[in-house]
């Protein structure tokens, strides 16, 4: 059912993540006496620049981090707000029930910059050296990824006829094929820039630091942006085209900020996630009832497993659904949501076949309320050709030669670090993808598509208001053994991203399988819910399995209710993960892709 390659081990450093040129670089800097802060930065940004059509400068990245010396676990807020002029009444006069899933009008304010920054404030090393492996890849070239050629290649109409600024970096000398040299040099200019700029306001490196924020958000960056988003009517996912609601004051009114993690005990490890601006809280949700579900008993991958692991899904992310929004706006239960009297009459649900409904509970005793796209006989929109609202789903599935990499929808980038001090850190950057929005001229990069996210229904957790946070699929996880930092890890995948965790944690924590072995194992998930993207489509009772699960198992799945879809070998999931045990640090890569990457000494 699983393979037995071996996890790496180390005792310097150990970086894991969804490309190898991201974990090279992360270890490059770890060699060079930085910390697991300055490694992270290194590789997330290296994954700008060799993940475009995952993730990129004008995107966004929740960090969960431990830092040995303050004995503090701290998440990152990586995630930007909404514009200003961003209000439901904008879209409703634009005929809108959904906001598109490209163009300009979902752009958020880009927060990857400033949250690598926030991360690099623990570092050590110079801000030209956690830089400079993305400005040579930029700028020299890297094997461009067989999914970025397809996307490239799916997008390529949309770029000649609407987006030129597109085609004049992805299509200078036509479609790129896969694993042919590939560079941005207007990307590279800007990181150059950056640098420049960081270093012209002083030697000191906390100096640098404030350099380069102001650089981007009060600079030339957010001068470009604002310049072009002011002029620019570009076409969108709604087949018109539209201006975008983002401007340069947005920009300059943010900085990336920190705040505790979420927590949960089990069996004998604290698992800590963002907040319930992101989907991490659904994690804990599902902790806490297989908890009480007797899992831990159950055998690895078998029907009652990946049954009972589904139907936990269900009710965490009709939760989710109803109730998870940006704290800053709106009270979110999230002690009511975990505690143990909730989590007993939401078990009371689980039963031996596939449930078909959407049932969110009244955590605090207020009835739970749906957005629009979750009732029932919601019919989403169809996608015109070239159009999608997450990175592969849509343009992958168009027949690509390598569409199975890719027809799981919602994908981005992760990557784990542990440094021989005792730091540690989980990321998962995404947006900016090249397919989600016209590439800001001068600058080589585009905006983030994260405000599709919101509902335009009022009154609810996460409807669309002005300066507000969507509530982001990007779920890093970070899990401490008596008080100290144990498990970093995570995944690409959108709503799956505190999915096919789930059965890896299961697989580690009960079972005792090496990471390696976890996340080789056969992965599924369940879309049940509703997609966080556009156009929020449900699949009640779908279940989608890797077909290595077995026929046995699948037609008892079938026996059980469940609409099965299966999908090829190694098609879902691409988890990594880094652990530390005594003197050793460990980590893995996934397989799947040929991209995933753990390295280490």
């Amino acid at each position: 059912m699983f393979t037995t390659r071996p996890q790496l081990a180390g005792t310097f450093g150990v970086v894991a993540s969804t490309h190898w040129l991201a974990s090279a670089a992360g270890m490059a800097v770890l060699e060079r006496g930085g910390t697991a802060f300055d490694a992270a930065v290194a590789a997330g940004l290296v994954l700008q620049v060799v993940e475009p059509h995952m993730n990129g400068l004008g995107g966004e990245v929740p960090i969960i981090a431990y830092h040995a010396g303050r004995d503090e676990v701290y998440v990152v807020d990586g995630q930007g707000p909404s514009p200003a002029a961003a209000t439901a009444g904008v879209f409703a006069g634009l005929g809108m029930s959904l906001i598109p899933g490209s163009g300009l009008l979902p752009a958020t304010v880009p927060a990857a910059f400033g949250a690598w920054l926030r991360l690099a404030q623990d570092g050590t090393l110079p801000l030209a050296d956690v830089m400079e492996h993305a400005i040579g890849y930029a700028r020299h070239g890297y094997p461009l990824p067989p999914g970025a050629s397809d996307e490239i290649t799916a997008m390529a109409s949309v770029f000649s006829e609407h987006w030129p600024s597109s085609a004049e970096i992805y299509l200078a000398g036509g479609v790129p094929a896969p694993h042919a040299r590939f560079a941005n040099p207007a990307l590279a200019d800007t990181y150059e820039r950056l640098l420049a700029e960081a270093e012209a306001a002083g030697s000191d490196r906390d100096a640098q630091l404030a350099g380069a924020r102001a650089a981007f958000y009060d600079g030339f960056v957010a001068e470009a942006i604002g310049e072009y988003l002011a002029a620019a009517q570009v076409m969108d996912g709604s087949g018109e085209p539209h201006a975008g609601l983002l401007t340069a004051s947005d920009l300059a009114g943010w900085r990336a900020g920190t705040e505790p993690p979420v927590s949960f005990d089990y069996h004998g490890l604290t698992v800590c996630k963002t907040g319930p601006w992101g989907q991490g809280p659904v994690f804990l949700q599902q902790l806490a009832l297989l908890a009480g579900s007797g899992v831990a008993e159950l055998p690895l991958g078998g029907v009652e497993f990946i049954h009972t692991v589904v139907e936990c899904a269900k009710l965490a992310f009709a939760d989710r659904e109803a109730w998870y929004g940006d704290p800053r706006f709106t009270e979110v239960p999230l002690r009511a949501l975990l505690s143990g009297e909730y989590t007993a009459r939401r078990l009371a649900l689980l039963g031996d076949t596939a449930s078909d409904r959407l049932r969110p509970g009244s955590p605090a005793g207020a009835p739970p309320l749906l957005p629009s796209f979750a009732a029932e006989g919601y019919e989403a929109p169809r996608a015109a050709a070239g159009w999608a609202g997450e990175p592969t789903l849509a343009h992958s599935a168009g027949g690509g030669a390598h569409a199975n990499d890719a027809r799981h929808g919602g994908d981005t980038c992760h990557l784990d670090v542990a440094d021989r001090f005792g730091n540690m850190v989980s990321a998962t950057p995404s947006g900016g993808w090249l397919q989600s929005s016209p590439v800001i001229p001068g600058l080589g990069f585009c905006l983030g598509t994260r405000g599709q996210m919101f509902t335009l229904t009022p009154g609810l957790p996460n409807s669309l208001a002005p300066g507000k946070r969507p509530r982001t699929t990007l779920s890093p996880s970070l899990a401490l053994r008596d008080g100290g930092p144990y498990l970093a890890f995570g995944t690409p995948g959108g709503d799956q991203q505190d999915q096919w965790p789930v059965p890896f944690f299961l697989r580690h924590v009960h079972h005792g399988l090496s990471l390696q072995e976890a996340i080789d194992a056969p992965a599924f998930h369940t879309s049940h819910f509703p997609s966080s993207f556009w156009p929020r489509e449900s699949n009640p009772a779908v279940v989608e399995v890797e077909e290595r699960v077995g026929p046995d198992v699948i037609a008892g799945l079938r026996e059980r209710g469940h609409q099965v879809r299966v999908r090829p070998a190694w098609s879902l999931g691409r988890i990594s993960a880094a652990a530390r045990a005594g003197d050793f640090l460990y980590a893995a890569a996934n397989p799947r892709g040929m991209q995933g990457y753990a390295a280490g000494r």
